[in-house]
C-alpha cells in the first residue's frame, strides 16, 4: 500500500473513515469544484450557525494560510513585497503565506445583527452572499438536518450570482440537497455524530485544493 502522503486527499479519507464511503463520489465532486473555482480566481464563501458555524470559520482558516505545505512567498509577489516594503520585506515574505482566498460570513457581527435588527434575521447570510459573491465563487453551507433557513436562503442568492453551491448536511440531505450543487451527506442523523464526520469531510476538502496548487 502506499504511504499515505501519496495517496489522493479523498482515498486518504476513506481508508481512515469508510462510513464516507457513501458520500465518496460527492467529495470528490465538491473537492473538484473548489479546485476549479480557484483556478479561475474565484473564492470560497462558508456559514453555517453553532457548531457549523465554527466549522465555516476553521475552514477557512485551513484556506486562508499553510495546512499540510508552507506556500511561500515567491516570484513576481515577492518582488512586489520587497518593492512596496524595502525595510520589512526579509520578515513579511519570511512569514506570509500565499491564501486560497476564502470568508465566512458568520463573524461580521456589526452588518449581521444591524440586518437581523433592521430587516430579517433569516437573511443575514443571503446578504453577505448579495454583497460578496460573484460568478465562478464556491458557496459551502454546513447545516447539519439540511433545513436552516439562513443558510438556505444564502445558497438560493448564491445561486442567482452566479456561484457553485456545496452543502455539508446529514443523512438524507434536507431541503439542501435539493438546492445545492452538491450535497455532501453524512452518513448518521444524530447533530454530533454528523458534526464528528464534517471536520474529516472539510479537512479533505482543503487538503485537495492545497494539493492542487502548492508543491509539496
Amino acid at each position: 500500500m502506499q504511504s499515505e502522503n501519496n495517496l489522493p486527499a479523498v482515498d486518504i479519507l476513506m481508508e481512515r473513515y469508510p462510513a464516507l464511503e457513501s458520500a465518496r463520489a460527492s467529495i470528490r465532486a465538491a473537492a473538484q469544484m473548489i479546485v476549479d473555482c480557484y483556478r479561475a480566481d474565484g473564492k470560497v464563501l462558508t456559514c453555517g450557525n453553532g457548531g457549523s458555524a465554527a466549522d465555516a470559520e476553521h475552514i477557512v482558516g485551513e484556506l486562508m494560510k499553510g495546512f499540510l505545505k508552507k506556500r511561500p512567498i515567491e516570484g513576481a509577489l515577492a518582488e512586489s513585497i520587497k518593492s512596496a516594503a524595502p525595510e520589512h520585506a526579509d520578515y513579511l515574505i519570511g512569514n506570509l503565506q500565499v491564501p486560497l482566498r476564502a470568508l465566512s460570513l458568520v463573524n461580521s457581527v456589526a452588518l449581521g445583527t444591524a440586518f437581523a435588527n433592521d430587516q430579517a434575521p433569516e437573511l443575514v447570510f443571503a446578504q453577505q452572499v448579495l454583497g460578496l459573491g460573484e460568478a465562478g465563487d464556491v458557496l459551502i453551507g454546513i447545516s447539519t438536518s439540511g433545513n436552516s433557513k439562513n443558510v438556505l436562503y444564502a445558497v438560493e442568492i448564491a445561486k442567482a450570482k452566479g456561484c457553485k453551491t456545496i452543502a455539508l448536511t446529514g443523512a438524507g440531505g434536507g431541503k439542501l440537497k435539493a438546492l445545492a450543487d452538491i450535497t455532501i451527506e453524512a452518513p448518521d442523523t444524530e447533530t454530533y455524530r454528523i458534526q464528528e464526520y464534517h471536520l474529516p469531510i472539510y479537512h479533505a476538502l482543503c487538503i485537495a485544493a492545497e494539493q492542487a496548487f502548492f508543491e509539496k
